[in-house]
C-alpha cells in the first residue's frame, strides 16, 4: 500500500517530490485529509497552536516520521508519547536560521539605538536627537549556541564586538573559540552588555532566566529573547525591568499571545515583537527544500536529518523519571553550584541547547 504523507503546503506548490507517495494537504482544517491511520509521514503545520498541531496523533497508528517546520519541538512532544515505539521526530534545522538571526541582530541595534522612541517621536511630529549606545564594543553572550546561536554571531560579527561568549548545555570547541557549559552562566553573565537567549526548550531550559540570573547580568544589560518565552521568568523580569536596572527585546513571551493589558506591554526599556523570528520570505523555500530532502530519504531508507527523539527508549525513560523537574528561583543556584564543583553531567534535560 502507497504511503500517505500530509503536508501543510500543496504538493503541486513543491519541486523535487518523490514519487511514489499519497500527499495529502492539510494545514490544520477541522475536517482531516484521509484517515489519520493510513498517515506514515506528517509534517506539523507551521504556525498553529499545539492542541492543532497534536489534534491527529492520537490516531496516527502508523506514523513513522513526524516532521515539525519550527526549530522547536516542545508543541508536539505532549502527543509523541502517545505514538508507537520507532516514530521519529525531526526538526526544522537549517530553515530558520537566517530569519532568526536577522531579528535577534534587529532587535539588538533597535533597543540600543532607540528605534522606538524615534517612531513614537516621528508619529508625535518631534525632532528629538542625542546620544545612544553603540554595538560596537559591546560584549555578547549568547546563551543556546545551536545552529541558530551560531547565525546570531554570523550577523553580530562585522559589527566590531570586544566580544562574544557561547554557552551550551555542555562544553565543546568551536572555530571561532570555545563554548561554555551552563553552569558558568554565574562567571559570564556579570561580563556580557548583551545577552541573547536562543536556546530550546526542554527541562533544562524552563525558567532558566529567573531572578537570580538576572540579578546577574550586570547594570544597564539587554537581554534578548528569540527563543521560547517559558524560558524567562516574566515576574522576575518585570521587576528587573520596572526598576530600570535591564532593559529587554523580545520575541516571545509567557504567556503568549501577550494579551492585552498585560503589564509587560508597558513596562520601560523593553521591545516586543510578536512572534516573528521565524516566518518570512525567507520560510518557503527553505521549508519546502527540507520537505524534498527528507522524504526522498524516507522513500529510498536513508538515515533522515535534524532527528531530535525516537520514540521508545526515550520515551520510557522519560516516564521512568517521573515529571520534569520543576524550576524553582533557586533554581540557578544549583547551576552555579555544579559549575563551582565541576559536575557539568548533573544538569537534567533531553536536548542540548
Amino acid at each position: 500500500m502507497t504511503s500517505d504523507v500530509w503536508l501543510p503546503f500543496r504538493a503541486d506548490d513543491i519541486d523535487g517530490l518523490p514519487e511514489g507517495l499519497n500527499y495529502r494537504y492539510w494545514n490544520g482544517d477541522l475536517e482531516f485529509p484521509s484517515d489519520p491511520a493510513d498517515c506514515e509521514f506528517y509534517v506539523v503545520p507551521y504556525m498553529q497552536p499545539p492542541s492543532v498541531s497534536q489534534r491527529p496523533m492520537p490516531e496516527m497508528t502508523s506514523v513513522r516520521v513526524v516532521q515539525t517546520l519550527s526549530a522547536g519541538v516542545d508543541h508536539v512532544l505532549p502527543s509523541m508519547e502517545v505514538l508507537r515505539p520507532g516514530v521519529q521526530l525531526c526538526n526544522a534545522r537549517g530553515v530558520h536560521e537566517a530569519s532568526t538571526g536577522e531579528l535577534a541582530l534587529a532587535l539588538i541595534l533597535a533597543s540600543l539605538r532607540g528605534i522606538p522612541g524615534f517612531v513614537r517621536a516621528q508619529d508625535k511630529g518631534e525632532w528629538g536627537s542625542g546620544f545612544h549606545p553603540a554595538l560596537a564594543d559591546k560584549s555578547v553572550l549568547i546563551v543556546g549556541y545551536g545552529s541558530i546561536g551560531s547565525a546570531i554571531e554570523d550577523r553580530l560579527t562585522p559589527f566590531e564586538l570586544a566580544r562574544v561568549a557561547r554557552v551550551a548545555r555542555s562544553a565543546r570547541t568551536t572555530e571561532r573559540g570555545p563554548v561554555h557549559p551552563l553552569t558558568e552562566l554565574p562567571a559570564l553573565l556579570p561580563e556580557a552588555d548583551i545577552v541573547v537567549l536562543s536556546t530550546p526548550l526542554n527541562d533544562t531550559t524552563r525558567g532558566l532566566v529567573n531572578a537570580d540570573f538576572l540579578s546577574h547580568m550586570k547594570d544597564g544589560a539587554l537581554l534578548v529573547n528569540v527563543a521560547r518565552g517559558p524560558v524567562v521568568d516574566t515576574k522576575a523580569l518585570l521587576a528587573e525591568l520596572e526598576s530600570g536596572r535591564i532593559t529587554a527585546a523580545l520575541d516571545v513571551t509567557d504567556p503568549e499571545p501577550l494579551p492585552q493589558g498585560h503589564p509587560l506591554w508597558q513596562a520601560p526599556g523593553v521591545l516586543i515583537s510578536p512572534h516573528v523570528g521565524g516566518p518570512t520570505s525567507a520560510f518557503l523555500p527553505r521549508a519546502k527544500r527540507l520537505l524534498v530532502a527528507q522524504l526522498n530519504l524516507f522513500v529510498n531508507r536513508e538515515p533522515l536529518r535534524n532527528v531530535v527523539l525516537t520514540t521508545g527508549a526515550q520515551v520510557a525513560s522519560r516516564r521512568a523519571r517521573g515529571p520534569p523537574p520543576v524550576r524553582s528561583p533557586s533554581a540557578f543556584d544549583t547551576l552555579r553550584s555544579s559549575s563551582n564543583a565541576g559536575s557539568a553531567d548533573k544538569l537534567p534535560g533531553r536536548h542540548g541547547a
